[in-house]
C-alpha cells in the first residue's frame, strides 16, 4: 500500500509532459499529474509560476511553509530552495510556467519569497490565456503579448503597486504600430521587435494599441491576414498558396484562425452558391 491509502495503480496515473515554446523568455512548459510524488528540496535557475488546477500543493520556501490553492498564483524565485507535495490523497494537477530570470529580475526574489502566493483571478485568467496561445504553434505575437501583461502584473504585486490596468491614450503611437502591422502583415513582428522600433515599452503599447482600436495588436494582424487570404482564395488561389502568401505558416494555421473569423473553412468559403 503507498502512502496515505493510494494504491500503486492510482500512482501510475502521474503524468509529466513538458516542452519549450518558442516564446523569448519562456525557458520550458510543464503540465503534470502527482498522487505521491513529493519533490525533494530544490532549486531553479528561472522563475516558477505555478497554477493547481485541481486539488491542493502544499510547498516550503525558504524554511517557511505555504499552500497552493486552485484560486490562487504561487510565484517562485529562482536559486531559492523549495520542496513540494500533495495536500489530499487524490493529488493534484498542475501547469507551470518557468520564465528566464530576466523576466522579472533578481531585485524582486525577496518580495516573492516574502509573498509567494497571490490571490489574482485577473492574472489567473491571463496565465489560462497565455497556456491556451502556448499549446498552439506560430503565435508568438499574441503569446509575446500576454507575457508581456502578466510579467507587468506580477511586477506590481512584488512591488505593491497592483491597481486598476492603465489605459494609456496615445493615438500617435497606436496609429504608428498599425502601420508596422499592415507593412509587414505576411512577414509579421515580434512584439519585442515592434517595441524597439517604436521607442516604447511592450506593455505600454499593447494597451496603448487595445485603448485606440478596440483590440490588442496579435488580433488585428491576425484579422489582417485572414482578410488577404480570403481576397487571394476569390482571385483562385488555392488554399495552401493563399495561407503562406498572408502570413500563415500552413494551411492548417489559416484554417484554426479562417474558421474562428469567418465560421466556415476556406474550401467552403469558396464554393459558388447553388443557382
Amino acid at each position: 500500500m503507498a502512502r496515505g491509502g493510494v494504491t500503486g495503480d492510482a500512482a501510475a496515473k502521474e503524468t509529466v509532459a513538458a516542452w519549450r515554446p518558442e516564446v523569448p523568455g519562456v525557458a520550458e512548459v510543464l503540465y503534470a499529474r502527482f498522487i505521491e510524488h513529493a519533490y525533494p528540496a530544490h532549486t531553479h535557475d528561472t522563475w516558477t509560476v505555478l497554477l493547481v488546477d485541481d486539488g491542493m500543493v502544499r510547498y516550503g520556501l525558504d524554511q517557511r511553509e505555504h499552500g497552493a490553492p486552485t484560486d490562487t498564483v504561487a510565484l517562485l524565485p529562482p536559486h531559492v530552495p523549495h520542496t513540494g507535495r500533495a495536500v489530499h490523497e487524490t493529488g493534484f494537477r498542475k501547469r507551470v510556467l518557468y520564465l528566464d530570470e530576466d523576466q522579472l529580475g533578481t531585485e524582486l526574489i525577496g518580495a516573492a519569497v516574502d509573498r509567494p502566493s497571490v490571490r489574482d483571478p485577473a492574472l489567473r485568467r491571463r496565465l489560462h490565456q497565455l497556456h491556451g496561445v502556448l499549446g498552439q504553434r506560430h503565435e508568438e505575437l499574441e503569446a509575446q503579448s500576454r507575457l508581456t501583461l502578466i510579467r507587468e502584473r506580477l511586477t506590481q504585486h512584488l512591488t505593491d503597486r497592483v491597481g486598476p490596468p492603465e489605459a494609456p491614450r496615445d493615438r500617435r503611437l497606436a496609429g504608428r504600430l498599425r502601420e508596422l502591422l499592415d507593412a509587414r502583415v505576411a512577414d509579421g513582428v515580434t512584439l519585442d521587435e515592434a517595441a524597439a522600433v517604436l521607442g516604447a515599452n511592450p506593455a505600454y503599447l499593447v494597451r496603448a494599441f487595445h485603448r485606440e482600436y478596440g483590440l490588442p495588436p496579435h488580433q488585428y494582424l491576425t484579422g489582417r491576414r485572414v482578410d488577404v487570404a480570403r481576397r487571394l482564395l476569390l482571385a483562385g488561389q488555392r488554399p495552401s498558396e493563399a495561407a503562406v502568401a498572408a502570413g500563415f505558416y500552413d494551411q492548417s494555421h489559416l484554417n484554426r484562425h479562417f474558421r474562428r473569423v469567418l465560421g466556415t473553412s476556406p474550401g467552403r468559403f469558396i464554393r459558388q452558391p447553388d443557382r
